[in-house]
């Protein structure tokens, strides 16, 4: 008789017995669960494993399909392992590298000796075509790690790849396979080619743009839209790093090991401190500029970009006059709701736009204003109650919030008035040349350490209310992020290196009972990868210290 485990499946609120030994796949095929969109991976005791997954005990099942976070994200791993293989079969000789999130998908540099061109990307697109067509199986092994060194350092295209697990410091690794061709990658995959129902692949500047299926709508792909401006500031970093010779996390790691952290720390600091001081003179030689306009998501550091900016203002003679727009919010019950029917204080209508934009207009013309004054645990705006404010001749206004990009803020104020600045943690290191590092997770490091120090929030009630405030971004912040005049990256190469410090004992207090555990193990292991410095030689000025603590600023 043979020996069975019981499983309790999450979806359907049901218990069935699998063999010892089952896969994921085999679990799901006798569990009677029924999904829109075929399962790709499933969260086995709250941590992420892909259908190839074996059961051995009892163990509390949650089947995952694309409309999920993790299972999107699989999905999408999947697709650059298709892609890898495609431009390994049609250019032998070539190299592809998963380089920039963009236009709703990922901009790929394609190396082949030569321009990329339309036929390129047919002939690739149509080999990807047959590889999901001819349903190959999308092999799992697992070996000790100077064995999976020893099969990437004899294929010269995977370099970065050997860099990175020489680097890692664990006993064994997973790599995948499809049909004779190996790759890497640090989080699930697919069990097979064929699960892939829906991509895109365009060309795109001198490259690649692979388009993936929407992550709020995956019967359909994401809509291709510009971002010319976002594009030019991650190509910029690149350029940039690959001067230093600093592209990966492997670069980055031998570096750590040959002492010169303290060198990417100066040079990234003086770097950023350079752009910002940028920013200040084209502020300044702009005629007619009143006021400066600084918006991002959660955790871009919005609000140390304020202040460094403000201090290079007064370096090119003006004096900046910040005003809160946290002051202009609506009385509590005038607030929109939410789908959920709570306050939704993300909304632009939680503001009071008609007040601000008089206020304004009245600045601008030299009258002198009260500033409003919000009572946050009364829920009551005092239209009177803030200081008094007049603009002298070389007075300019900085503002600073989630909304400030949008022409429905500052409607009624005149374009040559104001100077927009979009600031974001963008990060443009990448793991290796097939594994980028998601920018969401940079700036959801940043908001579990800051949540943690000053606001006594435990990492698993960030990361619970981490899609709410995604979901708010989308709607509110990344539609207007291409209206800047100037975009901030406010991420440095050096700065998951010392978030791994402070990060990691708060997101091992996160419990294995808990739904956010799957969450907290998958950014664990992801710091994992990269060599831990000290922060010590951080300056107090630093961007990174709105998040770690010690700043020399008032927050």
């Amino acid at each position: 008789m043979k020996q069975t485990v019981k499983i309790r499946c999450k979806n359907n609120k049901k218990t069935v017995n699998a063999e010892i030994g089952s896969t994921l796949y085999d679990i799901f095929s006798i569990s009677g669960i029924e999904m829109k969109h075929e399962p790709v991976s499933a969260k086995v005791n709250n941590k992420v494993e892909g259908m190839h997954y074996r059961v051995y005990h009892s163990q509390d099942v949650e089947f995952l399909d694309v409309t999920t976070p993790s299972g999107h994200r699989a999905y999408v791993r999947t697709l650059f392992f298709i892609l890898c293989k495609a431009v390994h079969d049609i250019y032998p000789e070539g190299h592809v590298v998963i380089d920039i999130p963009v236009s709703n998908g990922y901009y790929c540099d394609l190396k082949i000796g030569r321009a990329v061109t339309q036929e390129d990307v047919k002939i690739l697109r149509r080999r990807m075509e047959e590889m999901i067509s001819s349903k190959m199986p999308i092999r799992r092994h697992e070996c000790p790690t100077e064995e999976a060194v020893e099969v990437f350092s004899r294929i010269s295209a995977h370099s970065s790849k050997v860099k990175l697990l020489r680097g890692l410091g664990s006993l064994y690794t997973v790599y995948y396979e499809i049909d004779g061709y190996y790759d890497y990658y640090y989080g699930t995959m697919l069990t097979n080619t064929r699960l892939i129902y829906l991509f895109g692949l365009e060309k795109y500047y001198d490259g690649l743009l692979l388009r993936i299926p929407s992550p709020y709508n995956p019967d359909v792909l994401g809509d291709m839209v510009r971002q010319d401006k976002m594009f030019e500031i991650f190509q910029e970093h690149h350029r940039w790093q690959n001067i230093i010779g600093l592209s990966t996390v492997g670069d980055f790691n031998e570096q750590v090991k040959q002492r010169s952290a303290t060198e990417i720390i100066n040079v990234s600091e003086a770097l950023q401190e350079k752009k910002i001081a940028q920013m200040a003179e084209a502020v300044a030689e702009k005629k007619g500029v009143r006021m400066v306009l600084i918006a991002g998501p959660s955790s871009s550091g919005k609000t140390t970009t304020c202040k460094r900016l403000s201090i290079q203002l007064m370096t090119c003679g003006l004096r900046p006059v910040q005003i809160s727009l946290d002051d202009y919010f609506v009385n509590r019950a005038e607030t929109p709701l939410d789908e959920k029917g709570d306050y939704d204080y993300e909304s632009l209508y939680a503001l009071n736009i008609p007040l601000l934009n008089n206020h304004m207009e009245r600045l601008f013309e030299g009258e002198e204003i009260t500033l409003p004054q919000y009572d946050f645990q009364t829920g009551i705006s005092n239209e009177q109650g803030g200081k008094k404010l007049r603009l002298r001749d070389n007075d300019i206004l900085v503002v600073e919030g989630i909304h400030a990009l949008n022409p429905k803020l500052t409607g009624q104020i005149p374009d040559e008035k104001k100077y927009r600045v979009y600031a974001s943690a963008l990060t443009t290191i990448l793991l290796d040349d097939h594994n980028y590092i998601p920018t969401t997770d940079n700036r959801l490091l940043r908001r579990i350490i800051r949540d943690y120090k000053y606001r006594g929030c435990s990492a698993e009630d960030t990361i619970r209310r981490w899609a709410s405030v995604r979901a708010g971004e989308n709607k509110w912040i990344f539609p207007y992020q291409e209206n800047a005049d100037t975009m901030f990256n406010t991420a440095m190469l050096f700065e998951l290196a010392v978030i791994r410090n402070q990060a990691e004992p708060i997101l091992r207090q996160v419990p294995q009972n808990s739904p956010e555990h799957a969450e907290a193990y998958r950014l664990l292991k992801f710091l994992s990868y990269i060599s831990p410095i000290n922060d010590r030689e951080i300056p107090p000025t630093s961007l990174i210290r709105e998040f770690l603590g010690g700043s020399s600023f008032k927050y």
